[in-house]
């Protein structure tokens, strides 16, 4: 056989700056994109503000895609429907739940600090586990540091869940492997190279540079700095261009996937992403005013590029190019969100009448099925986002709720149950109080069988202090 060469056509999904973009401002909350926005506007003659009274044709022509083409106006048509239609909302909605007037209330909404570790119990609670792997789930979570990674060992896990639960390494490894599915990708890693390969593996198995660059975090990688790409190459017996490839593409990925978390402190100010509102018995949904900056390529700059000189042009091409994804990216990321929650009223439609007691069962995995998107998206697009409902502002992963089994064939959340243990402990006689087993019996009664253990995980959730703490004489 002798060497030759033959054309081919591939197609390959490749994670381009663009795409990289995109997911990025998708995970922001609304003050974090602003100050991206801030920045991005601060370094790019290219960009400019849109005038909000500013309305009119020529806002259409401003927010022309890159070809030129129309983009979609979604934005715009929301927002100028909520502002027409936030006083009479108000006026049908009248008080709402959380003591304020229905509409001014977000203004005062304080969002308390969410953690690394409260959004992978989050996930840990909403997951299909048995009990016994809950247990090892919250151990595991316990022991992740705030950059992501696991750094205690399977045997000292095991040792923390003795007594109450003995279990080998090989059984914790089972639920460290499911924990590291959750969002943020690369979460639960023990080093570096398993990070890196988390995040890897989560791309399509055709991305340029993939298969190679697991190889090398399964290997070469701490050697990488020292060896070069040429080293890399003649220890894995690739081409240059292969092995630059594979270093790019790790180069893209995030090293320490648990910081983006818990970088707000608490006590900070929220501005609802969203508006849902009830029209003519119909729940309606629509960006919030704000939610997405209005911005548009500055069209003088963009003339002066036909008719300035080399350097010069090439750099306005380069800004160009750079204003033209970012709003690409801000369209795509008001697309989704809209998407989710338009998905997530649909789903729970009896919450937003009745509050939480009607909370039905919602997972990512179900939102991600019915949109057609990765759970991962989904999981970006509600991160620190809220919505203004008329029971107040809501935080999107609220409306997510893990859930057990009726004896009626149905099933109840268990934010749900907790409603309803919450209401059993409010109407108790306080020189009684309801032990753990009386609240089990009471809620198997009504037709939600929960064991005494289930009981006393969810009252500690909601604060409840159990019975001998709760008594009351006189």
């Amino acid at each position: 056989m002798k060497p030759r060469l033959s054309p081919a056509l591939h197609q390959h999904l490749i994670l381009t700056p663009q795409l990289r973009q995109a997911i990025r401002l998708l995970q922001l909350s609304t003050a974090e994109l602003e100050l991206e926005v801030a920045e991005a506007m601060a370094s790019n003659p290219l960009l400019d503000w849109v005038e909000d009274n500013a309305a009119g044709p020529a806002d259409v022509h401003e927010t022309r895609d890159a070809d030129g083409a129309e983009a979609p106006q979604e934005q715009e048509f929301v927002e100028e429907r909520w502002d027409r239609e936030s006083e009479p909302w108000q006026e049908r909605i009248g008080p709402s739940s959380d003591g304020g007037d229905g509409f001014d209330a977000a203004s005062e909404r304080a969002a308390s600090s969410e953690t690394l570790h409260d959004h992978l119990f989050w996930q840990l609670h909403l997951g299909h586990f048995s009990h016994r792997d809950l247990s090892i789930g919250v151990a595991l979570i316990d022991a992740i540091d705030d950059d992501g990674y696991l750094r205690d060992g399977m045997d000292a896990i095991a040792e923390s869940l003795e007594p109450e639960v003995q279990a080998s390494p090989s059984e914790i490894l089972l639920v460290l492997h499911r924990i590291q599915q959750f969002d943020p990708v690369g979460v639960g890693a023990r080093d570096l190279g398993e990070c890196l390969r988390l995040q890897l593996r989560a791309l399509e198995p055709d991305t340029p540079g993939r298969a190679l660059a697991i190889t090398v975090t399964e290997g070469a990688l701490a050697r990488l700095p020292k060896i070069g790409i040429e080293g890399l190459c003649a220890e894995l017996d690739c081409l240059r261009e292969e092995a630059q490839a594979a270093v790019e593409l790790m180069r893209s990925l995030d090293p320490r996937p648990g910081a983006q978390h818990g970088d707000m402190p608490a006590g900070t100010y929220v501005t609802p992403d969203c508006v849902i509102w009830r029209q003519q018995g119909l729940w309606r949904v629509a960006l919030a005013a704000g939610a997405t900056p209005r911005i548009a390529i500055h069209r003088g700059y963009e003339q002066m590029i036909q008719g300035a000189s080399s350097s010069d042009a090439d750099y306005l091409r380069g800004r160009l190019q750079e204003a033209r994804w970012l709003l690409k990216g801000l369209e795509s990321r008001a697309d989704t969100l809209l998407r989710v929650v338009r998905c997530l009223v649909r789903e729970q439609a009896g919450f937003l009448e009745f509050g939480a007691q009607a909370l039905q069962p919602l997972t990512l995995r179900s939102i991600a099925g019915e949109l057609g998107l990765h759970e991962s998206t989904v999981s970006r697009a509600i991160a620190r986002k809220y919505v203004r409902t008329p029971r107040g502002t809501i935080a999107l992963r609220d409306f997510f709720a893990s859930g057990i089994e009726t004896e009626g064939g149905g099933s109840a959340s268990s934010t749900a149950i907790q409603d309803m243990i919450r209401k059993l402990v409010e109407a108790e006689d306080p020189r009684k109080p309801m032990s753990d087993a009386r609240l089990a019996e009471t809620l198997k009664a009504e037709g939600v069988p929960v064991a005494r253990r289930t009981v006393a995980k969810y009252r500690e959730a909601i604060h409840i202090p159990p019975s001998h703490e709760r008594v009351r004489i006189g």
